[in-house]
């Protein structure tokens, strides 16, 4: 086990809310500062087509800013693609997208679209970009992106948030459990991500497997309450204490 389990803060919904109303405050790029003043490992944005929270100013004030890795979630478009490769960040999740969606509703179908996956993942990595793909905890994505090339996955948390809070979350935990342990013997790096709180993410955060969790929405959230840095140091310690 990794006893370092690393946290990557999404700063999109500070965005949102500045977005809200418009003007500059709040800022993401003081949020990303704050993040990396908390404990936080990373910074990740997920710069939509639609640009509905992190905008492309946003990404070039953050780029070579900060002192953190910036993990860029993206679309697998030509537009997304050049993005990347103009900003070239640590790190780059490819995701599904759809314009209606509130947030990522579900996992890349890495086995489905292989052909079309297959240049945009080789073009990051050429460029010196770690590719991740975000994907539902199943052996057949995790095969498929094995055979795409891609180093690291992020499973899909959602399902397994959304039992937890109905009171059962233990087939869902035992699917990313088996998904985890799966990729790791793929020779995958194994993060993870959505939907994960203070109360839920400590039987995650235990899963030997795992490397990173990016987290975002929850921790904004909660920064209305009791400040981002403080919000940030709590989940710091929930998954350290799942890692003990």
């Amino acid at each position: 086990m990794n006893r370092h389990l690393r946290l990557g803060v999404n700063i999109d919904h500070v965005a949102t809310i500045r977005n809200a109303r418009g003007g500059i405050h709040p800022c993401p790029k003081r949020a990303a500062e704050i993040a990396a003043a908390a404990g936080a490992d990373g910074i990740t944005v997920h710069l939509r087509e639609d640009r509905r929270h992190i905008t492309d100013a946003d990404l070039d004030a953050l780029s070579g800013s900060i002192s953190l890795p910036i993990n860029l979630e993206m679309a697998a478009t030509d537009e997304m693609l050049a993005i990347a490769l103009a900003h070239k960040p640590h790190a780059a999740c490819i995701v599904p997208e759809r314009r209606a969606e509130r947030t990522t509703e579900g996992g890349l179908d890495a086995a489905g679209q292989h052909n079309a996956l297959q240049p945009i993942v080789s073009r990051l990595k050429d460029a010196g970009i770690r590719v991740s793909l975000f994907i539902a905890p199943e052996a057949r994505q995790l095969e498929a992106a094995a055979r795409l090339g891609a180093p690291v996955v992020e499973l899909h948390t959602g399902p397994y948030a959304h039992a937890f809070d109905d009171g059962d979350a233990a087939a869902e935990l035992e699917r990313l459990a088996r998904a985890a342990e799966h990729g790791a013997s793929l020779g995958l790096e194994i993060h993870a991500g959505h939907g994960l709180t203070y109360a839920n993410v400590g039987p995650v955060a235990a899963l030997p497997q795992l490397a990173e969790l990016n987290i975002g929405h929850f921790l904004v959230g909660e920064a209305v309450f009791v400040g981002l840095d403080a919000a940030i140091r709590r989940m710091r310690a929930e998954m350290d204490a799942a890692r003990a």
